[in-house]
């Protein structure tokens, strides 16, 4: 993932028309700031479901493989947003 780059990034969901909001980020620039705080926003919240799911210890395994893909794109762009913060140092 080149962090050189543009690329698009969700902003989260429109209030006004319940639709995702994706934008072309630029690095450094104002939205990608606010994809950032939206990715971390959402990992945490994924954190939080996933955690109180194993807890419970009462979810299949089919149950607990669906959070595999959403807990991959989450831990990606976590991943990404660190890679480009260090670049910039």
């Amino acid at each position: 993932m080149s962090t050189s780059t543009p690329r698009l990034r969700s902003l989260g969901l429109d209030p006004a028309t319940g639709k995702e909001a994706l934008a072309v980020t630029r690095p450094g620039g104002r939205l990608e700031k606010l994809a950032d705080v939206h990715a971390l926003k959402a990992a945490a919240v994924l954190v939080m479901v996933v955690g109180a799911v194993l807890e419970a210890g009462k979810a299949s395994d089919a149950e607990l493989a669906a959070f595999v893909k959403p807990l991959h794109a989450a831990l990606e762009e976590c991943v990404g947003i660190m890679a480009a913060d260090r670049d910039r140092e």
